[in-house]
C-alpha cells in the first residue's frame, strides 16, 4: 500500500500540469480568430411571375473542338435544376443561327430588287466581330412571343456564347528560391520568355419574358485562361473551368445566392 502512493500522486501532478499547459498555450495564441459568414445577394431579376424557365439555345462559335450552345444549355439547365425555383423545361435545342440567317435574308422591295436593310450573316462564326451581327435575332420579339406561346409563356434564357483558342508570349515574372554561398536561402524575381496558349470565353446571357417576347434584362461576360505552351489541355476542360466563374453570376440574376467567406474577429 505504501508503495502504490507515489504513483497516484503522479497522476494527478501530470493532470494539473496539462489544464496548466492547455491554459498557457490558449494564453499565448494568436490575438485575434476567424469566423465563416454568409453575405446573401439579391437576384437582378424579379421573376416571381414565372414558374417555368426555357434555356432555349445559344447562338455560338470560336473552335470546333467544342459544341459551346449544346455544352451551354447542359450546363445551365443542371444549375438552374438544383439552384432555381423555377422549373426547368427539357425541349430541343432552338436552330437559332438558322432563324437569325433566314431572317437577315434580302426581301423583295416590289421592284424585283432586294431591300438594302438586310443583310447576310456570316455561315460560320469565326471571332467576336462575326457573332455581333446575330444580336438582332434577340430584338425580334414577334419571334420570341411564338416560343413562349408554345412553351405556356415562361422565362427564356438564350444569348450568344464564344469560345475561341488564345495564345500570348512575352516575359513573365517569377520568383525563384535560390542558395547563396553560405546556404541561406532566398526568394529572387525573375524574368522568362514564355508563350501560352489556352482559351477565351465570352457569354452573353439575354433574358427575354415568354409572354410578351421583349428583352428583360442581358449581360456579357469575359474570361479566359491561359497554360503553358508545352501543356496539353483538352478544349472541353477549359471550358468548364472557365465556365465555373461564371456560372455564380449567372445564377444571382434569377435567384437569391450566399457568397461564403471568413471574418477576422479581435480578443
Amino acid at each position: 500500500m505504501i508503495g502504490r502512493a507515489p504513483a497516484k500522486s503522479n497522476k494527478y501532478v501530470l493532470a494539473a500540469s496539462a489544464i496548466l499547459l492547455a491554459i498557457f498555450a490558449y494564453a499565448c495564441g494568436p490575438d485575434y480568430f476567424e469566423i465563416p459568414i454568409e453575405t446573401p445577394i439579391q437576384p437582378k431579376l424579379d421573376v416571381s411571375a414565372f414558374q417555368r424557365v426555357l434555356v432555349a439555345g445559344f447562338v455560338a462559335g470560336g473552335t470546333d473542338d467544342v459544341d459551346a450552345n449544346q455544352e451551354t444549355v447542359r450546363l445551365l439547365r443542371s444549375q438552374l435544376r438544383t439552384k432555381s425555383q423555377l422549373r426547368v423545361i427539357d425541349a430541343d435545342l432552338l436552330p437559332l443561327m438558322e432563324v437569325a440567317q433566314e431572317n437577315a435574308r434580302p426581301v423583295e422591295d416590289g421592284n424585283g430588287g432586294s431591300s438594302s436593310q438586310q443583310v447576310a450573316l456570316p455561315p460560320k462564326i469565326k471571332d467576336e466581330k462575326d457573332i455581333e451581327p446575330y444580336e438582332r435575332l434577340f430584338a425580334n420579339t414577334a419571334y420570341w412571343k411564338k416560343i413562349g406561346e408554345e412553351y405556356q409563356n415562361p422565362l427564356i434564357v438564350t444569348g450568344t456564347v464564344l469560345f475561341i483558342p488564345q495564345s500570348r508570349s512575352g516575359f513573365v515574372q517569377r520568383d525563384t528560391e535560390v542558395i547563396d554561398s553560405f546556404g541561406r536561402r532566398r526568394v529572387m524575381p525573375t524574368r522568362s520568355y514564355l508563350e501560352r496558349r489556352g482559351f477565351m470565353l465570352k457569354p452573353k446571357f439575354v433574358f427575354i419574358d415568354g409572354r410578351t417576347g421583349a428583352t428583360m434584362y442581358s449581360e456579357s461576360y469575359r474570361e479566359e485562361i491561359l497554360y503553358n505552351a508545352q501543356q496539353q489541355t483538352p478544349a472541353l476542360s477549359s471550358y468548364f473551368e472557365l465556365m465555373d466563374r461564371l456560372v455564380p453570376n449567372f445564377l444571382t440574376a434569377l435567384s437569391s445566392q450566399k457568397i461564403k467567406g471568413t471574418r477576422v474577429l479581435l480578443k
